[in-house]
């Protein structure tokens, strides 16, 4: 099983994250952001990564360090489950549509962060939950996984549909890229011998 624990304590959150990759979906999310725990369990579904997460943040402050500190530990987890990446397929890529809407995300597991963005929002809040850290949360957690991470809303129009579209691609993209290919043998996914660097 390939799995990863991360705990990370600061004076703006407390949070303890752990991932199996090989799971089933299962999930245990309190973040204490309503819709955050929405879409973080959306991409454990969808990507069938285990994921537990519990977050104690500075709620009173706002929003943003707990989804920002969230995100970077959960992609910490998940590149510690990955270790030295030998024999994923790398890179994954998919579309999710909810009725209207359609979304597109592809990703590699390449060592190298960069995102791409192409999507936006027409409310300034789902839920409790401030629309302006959605982009965030991608930024950081493909931060600490190591994803070049290219996320397009292709259309739509209902806020909460292009918000859960782009958390579902993004799983599906993130199911197939860290899927073991038996034809690679246990060999790392590059020319180089290493991903990252």
């Amino acid at each position: 099983m390939r799995t990863g624990r991360i705990e990370r304590n600061t004076a703006e959150t407390r949070i303890v994250v752990e991932v199996n990759l090989d799971g089933t979906g299962a999930y245990d999310i309190s973040t204490g952001i309503g819709f955050l725990d929405h879409m973080t369990e959306q991409f454990s579904r969808h990507s069938s990564i285990d994921v537990t997460m519990k977050v104690a943040g500075d709620l009173h402050v706002d929003q943003h360090h707990t989804t920002e500190d969230s995100a970077l530990a959960l992609g910490q987890a998940i590149a510690r489950a990955l270790g030295d990446k030998g024999g994923i397929a790398r890179y994954g890529e998919a579309h999710a549509p909810m009725d209207e809407t359609l979304a597109r995300v592809a990703l590699d597991i390449s060592g190298r962060p960069y995102l791409v963005w192409k999507a936006g929002f027409t409310q300034e809040k789902l839920g409790e939950w401030d629309t302006e850290l959605i982009e965030h949360w991608f930024q950081s957690i493909g931060q600490t996984a190591g994803l070049t991470l290219h996320c397009e809303l292709l259309y739509g129009q209902n806020n909460h549909h292009i918000c859960e579209a782009l958390y579902k691609a993004f799983a599906r993209a993130m199911r197939a890229a860290v899927a073991i290919d038996p034809r690679k043998q246990g060999a790392i996914p590059s020319t180089k011998g290493q991903l990252g660097g």
